[in-house]
């Protein structure tokens, strides 16, 4: 959906490059864009219209969605008052056209009370109060928060082993074992890893016949020196865990090109139904080349293949002539949650986006899911990406967030351990430090709850085999079993 031109309030970013980026003015010089030409009797209802007016006359620079540039540091304020008069007033030296004789003084109020419900969309997530318990109160149930153990660095990803120890990935480059007694027993044989950034040894996950190959996977940030500078990558590591040790270490996959970022690594892993092995790699901060190019480049990409390295062969690009043929589908920038629905056999995915639009997507042998053709997100620095929400032949997603909740782990709730929340989505939210429960009826969200708020940054949710759920938050670095009362 094409976004309209216009302006509406001035955030900290400068209003006069969103107006150049949008008018294709590199002079950063550019009048104020015209007002729609309205007629009083004609455009009544549409000027009494708040939402209307927004997308009208704010929309091109501030985003389709009004949430999408309420969550930014403001430069003229976020009160009422301060909303009404930059609307009606401008800042003319900004770049911000005055509205004063286009609106109404009520059309006005109403425009700045429509964008009050934005910033108080974002506020909700918010809060400085500390949990004073380890339980807590739910619409459906009571859960105590069971410490299972303390990690001292990052926990990134969790996974479960048949004698109830689990595995835990530290970002610094460890290998963890809590024991059935919770003790810690560091695993060798790890490989090297650029602990920088948002790199370091990152998910876990056992192979379907752990019980007899005792494989484990781990993905992790493969450095290399190429021209005298660091760069580095997402690799996928096959293991044999022997004892606390691994042996027989190889890479089944590492992703091309290479780069100096180190951030956008993705590297969630999850075994589908059907044996192969679907794992996301992010498009490593380079959102102009990276998602889109399915030739020779491996990043912002869901791939798919066999536990030994090598290809499907039903995979979408086998025969697409110089297409990377792991690629499952594209068009993503940093997927960091992973998992299966239990009933339908489908890969679900969350992704962060930038600011805001974060999203939930089933992933489709060969869709494109639009990244950066399509957001809902705008950039850091408070400029719209891209004019379009959606546009033919792009995936949408099931369900986006605005503001982002910087969404880490991904987990369908299964079994009967949990009553009421039987088939829901959970998912950590790095930035507000809570679990997001997600309510899916059918292959939509219906409703959320946020869980556990201020508990710290949840980078992962899982469901164990035993049928209760686990996380791992940051921050300290903790293991928390989710146990009804």
């Amino acid at each position: 959906m094409v976004k309209s031109f216009g302006l509406v309030v001035i955030a900290a970013a400068s209003i006069v490059t969103c107006l150049s980026i949008i008018h294709g003015n590199k002079t950063g010089s550019v009048p104020p864009p015209p007002a729609p030409a309205i007629t009083k009797n004609k455009n009544k209802f549409i000027l009494e219209n708040a939402a209307l007016n927004y997308k009208n006359f704010c929309a091109g620079c501030h985003g389709e969605k009004m949430d999408m540039f309420v969550d930014r540091v403001w430069k003229h304020g976020n009160k009422k008052q301060d909303l009404y008069k930059v609307i009606k007033n401008g800042y003319a030296d900004e770049g911000m056209p005055a509205f004063g004789e286009s609106l109404s003084d009520k059309e006005i109020n109403a425009l700045a009370d429509y964008i009050l419900t934005g910033i108080k969309n974002v506020d909700k997530f918010k809060t400085n109060d500390r949990p004073v318990s380890d339980i807590f109160k739910t619409k459906k149930m009571t859960i105590k928060l069971e410490l299972v153990a303390e990690i001292k660095d990052v926990p990134w990803g969790i996974a479960f082993l048949p004698d109830e120890s689990l595995l835990v990935t530290e970002r610094s480059g460890k290998l963890v074992k809590i024991n059935k007694d919770k003790s810690l027993t560091e695993i060798r044989g790890t490989p090297e890893v650029l602990a920088k950034g948002q790199g370091g040894l990152m998910d876990v996950i056992l192979d379907p016949g752990y019980s007899t190959n005792q494989i484990i996977y781990l993905s992790y940030s493969k450095p290399k020196t190429e021209g005298g500078r660091t760069v580095s990558t997402t690799a996928i590591m096959s293991a044999r865990l022997d004892g606390n040790t691994l042996s027989s270490q190889k890479d089944i996959f590492v992703a091309e090109p290479y780069s100096t970022t180190q951030h956008h690594y993705g590297s969630r892993m999850q075994f589908g139904k059907d044996g192969f092995l679907y794992f996301s790699v992010g498009e490593r901060g380079n959102e102009k080349e990276n998602p889109q190019e399915i030739k020779g480049n491996d990043l912002g990409k869901i791939h798919r293949i066999k536990s030994d390295g090598s290809i499907p062969s039903d995979n979408p690009f086998v025969s697409t002539q110089g297409a990377e043929k792991s690629i499952y589908s594209y068009g993503h920038r940093n997927p960091q949650g992973l998992t299966i629905n239990p009933t339908t056999g489908e890969i679900w995915e969350t992704e962060h986006g930038p600011r805001g639009g974060d999203e939930i997507n089933i992933i489709k042998p060969g869709n494109n899911y639009g990244w950066p053709v399509i957001t809902y997100g705008i950039n850091y620095n408070g400029i719209p990406i891209s004019n379009l929400t959606e546009k033919p032949g792009l995936t949408q997603p099931v369900h986006y967030w605005i503001p982002s909740i910087g969404p880490s782990g991904l987990a369908i709730v299964s079994g009967n351990k949990y009553k009421g929340w039987e088939g829901d989505i959970l998912s950590g939210s790095l930035r507000f430090q809570f679990l997001q429960r997600s309510v899916l009826s059918g292959s939509k969200i219906s409703k959320e709850e946020i869980l556990f708020k201020n508990i710290g940054r949840v980078r992962d949710v899982r469901m164990a085999p035993d049928g209760y759920l686990y996380i791992a938050v940051e921050s300290p670095g903790r293991i928390y079993k989710l146990l009804p009362m």
